[in-house]
C-alpha cells in the first residue's frame, strides 16, 4: 500500500473513533436513559446528509488528575454547520459519552468557533445542551471558557435567532449561556436546569428535593418561566426547533420567509360576532379568536404554561410571520400580573428585534392588586411591557375586543406608544376603570348621603348605567383618533391582512444611544 493510501487509512480510521465519542458502552448507557447522542441529535435535526463538522480532532490539553492519559477525539462536543429547510444555521451539541460533556477549554473553543461562524454567516445559532457542568480538572480554564461562551451570546442577542435545546443535565455556570438565548426548550424526565443541585440545597437550606422538582422542564416551563417550550421526546423537541426556525429570519438585516397561503384573505368569521358574552365579567377562550383570523389556525404558541392571563405566540396573515399578544379573559380574568409583564416584555422585544410585526388582541381589566404584586415590583415588571411596546419599531396592529381600562389600556400597545393601526370591536370599552369603580370615586358623596338602601342602590345603577353609556363603546376613543376605526368582528382577519400590507415600508427610527436602560 503507498503511503499516500496508509494516511487516508489513518484518516478514515480515526474518524470512525471520533464518531463513537465515549465508546459503544457510554452511547449504550446514553440510550438506556432515553437519550440520543449528539451526533444522533443533529442527524434528527437538520436536513439528510447537511451536516459539515469542524473540529473533529479536538483534544483537550489537561494534564491534572491523569488527564493526559484519558483524550477523546472531538473533546465531548460536536459542532458544525448544516441546513433547515434548506436554510443554513450553525449547531453544536454536547456529548454525554465524553467526561459526561462536561465543558473543557478546548470544548468551548469549539462551541466559539461555531459562534463566531453564525455571526459572520448570519444564521441562526442551535446549541443542545448535555452537560455534567464544567469540567472541575481544568479549573479556571474551564470558568474562562464558559465566559467566552456567555459573552458570544450575548453579542449575537438580537443579531441572530439563537435556540438552546436542554435534553440532559444543565447546572452551575452552565445555565447562563441558554438563559442568553431567545428560546428554551426541555425534554421533560430527562432534562433540568439549576444553579445549586439537591445537595448544595440540603446543605444550605435544609430543604430535601429532586433534580426534577428544582429543576425540571415543568418547573422552568411553568413556575420559573426560564424556558419557553416543553416536549416528551427529542424527536418533538427537533421537530419543535424546526417549526420556530419556519417563523423566523436568518438574521436582524433580513424579514422572516414568505409563504404561499391558500387561505381567502376575505374569509369571514361570523361566529366572531357572536363570541362576545353579554355580560362583561363572563369570560371566553381568546385562543377561539386567534384559530380564527390567522391562516388555517396554525399556532405556534410560546410560554403556553407560563403566565396563562397572556398569550403570545407566532402565526401567519396571508403567508406572512407575525408575533402575536393576546389577553386571556378565561384565566384571572386576562389581569396583568408581575408573571404577564415580563413574558410578554420579551415577546415584544424579540419580534422587533427579527422584524416580526406585532398584533395585540386586548382584553384587559387592569393589573392585578395586593401586597405580593406591589412587592414583587409590578410597578417594573409593568413598565418593561411598556417600554418594550414603546421602543417598538416594527408594523403593530392592535384589536381592543372589550376591556381597555387604565393603565393596562397604555400597556396594551395604544396609539400613544406608536400603535400603527389601533381596531376596536363594537364591544370594546376603553376607560380609565370599569364603572364599579368610577362611580364610587365619583358619586361617593352623593350615594353616602341616601340612607335608604334600595334609593342607595337606584343610584348606584343609575350612574353605572350612565358611565356606561359614556365608556362601555369604543366611540369616545374614535372621537379623539385614539382607534382608527371600529370593525365588525367577522372581518377582523381581512382588516389585520389589509393594515399589515400597508404597513410593508414602514420605516421608523428610534434616536441614537449606546443602548437603553429597561427597567429591569
Amino acid at each position: 500500500m503507498s503511503t499516500q493510501l496508509e494516511k487516508i487509512k489513518e484518516l478514515i480510521e480515526l474518524r470512525e473513533k471520533a464518531r463513537l465519542g465515549g465508546g459503544l458502552k457510554r452511547i449504550e448507557s446514553q440510550h438506556l436513559k432515553g437519550k440520543y447522542t449528539a451526533r444522533e441529535r443533529i442527524a434528527m435535526l437538520l436536513d439528510e446528509g447537511s451536516f459539515e463538522e469542524f473540529d473533529m480532532f479536538v483534544e483537550h490539553r489537561c494534564h491534572n488528575f491523569g488527564m493526559e492519559n484519558q483524550k477523546y477525539l472531538g473533546d465531548g462536543v460536536v459542532a458544525g454547520y448544516g441546513t433547515i429547510e434548506g436554510r443554513l444555521v450553525y449547531v453544536f451539541a454536547q456529548d454525554f459519552t465524553v467526561f459526561g460533556g462536561s465543558l473543557s477549554e478546548m470544548q468551548a473553543k469549539k462551541i466559539c468557533k461555531v459562534m463566531d461562524q453564525a455571526m459572520k454567516m448570519g444564521a441562526p445559532l442551535i446549541g443542545i445542551n448535555d452537560s455534567g457542568g464544567a469540567r472541575i480538572q481544568e479549573g479556571i480554564n474551564a470558568l474562562a471558557g464558559y465566559a467566552e461562551i456567555f459573552q458570544r451570546n450575548i453579542l449575537a442577542s438580537g443579531v441572530i435567532p439563537q435556540i438552546s435545546a436542554i435534553f440532559g443535565p444543565c447546572a452551575g455556570g452552565a445555565v447562563y449561556s441558554p438563559a442568553l438565548t431567545d428560546f428554551i426548550i426541555m425534554t421533560e424526565g430527562t432534562s433540568y436546569m439549576f444553579l445549586t443541585g439537591p445537595k448544595v440545597v440540603k446543605t444550605v437550606t435544609g430543604e430535601d428535593v429532586t433534580q426534577e422538582q428544582l429543576g425540571g422542564a415543568s418547573v422552568h416551563t411553568s413556575k420559573s418561566g426560564v424556558a419557553q417550550f416543553a416536549v416528551q421526546t427529542e424527536e418533538e423537541g427537533m421537530k419543535l426547533i424546526r417549526k420556530l426556525l419556519s417563523f423566523l429570519p436568518q438574521n436582524n438585516l433580513e424579514d422572516p420567509p414568505l409563504f404561499s397561503n391558500d387561505d381567502p384573505i376575505d374569509r369571514l368569521e361570523d361566529g366572531l360576532n357572536e363570541i362576545i358574552p353579554d355580560n362583561p365579567n363572563k369570560p371566553y377562550d381568546m385562543y377561539e379568536v386567534i384559530g380564527a383570523i390567522i391562516d388555517k389556525g396554525e399556532f405556534l404558541e410560546v410560554h403556553a404554561d407560563y403566565a396563562k392571563n397572556i398569550i403570545v405566540g407566532f402565526a401567519r396573515f396571508n403567508g406572512q410571520t407575525v408575533g402575536i399578544v393576546a389577553n386571556q379573559p378565561k384565566y384571572l380574568a386576562g389581569v396583568l400580573d408581575i408573571n404577564a409583564s415580563r413574558k410578554g416584555a420579551r415577546f415584544v422585544r424579540f419580534c422587533d428585534a427579527f422584524n416580526i410585526p406585532i398584533v395585540s388582541l386586548v382584553d384587559v381589566p387592569g393589573f392585578l392588586p395586593g401586597t405580593g404584586q406591589e412587592y414583587g415590583g409590578v410597578i417594573t415588571h409593568g413598565a418593561k411591557l411598556l417600554y418594550a411596546y414603546g421602543e417598538a419599531t416594527v408594523p403593530k396592529i392592535t384589536v381592543t375586543l372589550r376591556k381597555s381600562y387604565g393603565g393596562a389600556h397604555i400597556v396594551m400597545s395604544c396609539k400613544q406608544l406608536r400603535g400603527d393601526i389601533n381596531y376596536a370591536w363594537p364591544s370594546a370599552e376603553i376607560a380609565v376603570m370599569g364603572a364599579e369603580g368610577a362611580i364610587e370615586v365619583l358619586y361617593s358623596k352623593e350615594i353616602a348621603a341616601e340612607k335608604d338602601p334600595e334609593k342607595q342602590a337606584a343610584i348606584i345603577e343609575e350612574k353605572k348605567n350612565e358611565y356606561n353609556k359614556l365608556f362601555a363603546n369604543p366611540y369616545n376613543a374614535a372621537r379623539y383618533g385614539y382607534i382608527d376605526d371600529i370593525i365588525e368582528p367577522r372581518n377582523t382577519r381581512f382588516r389585520i391582512i389589509r393594515a399589515l400590507q400597508q404597513l410593508q415600508t414602514k420605516k421608523l427610527v428610534n434616536p441614537p444611544k449606546k443602548h437603553d436602560n429597561l427597567p429591569l
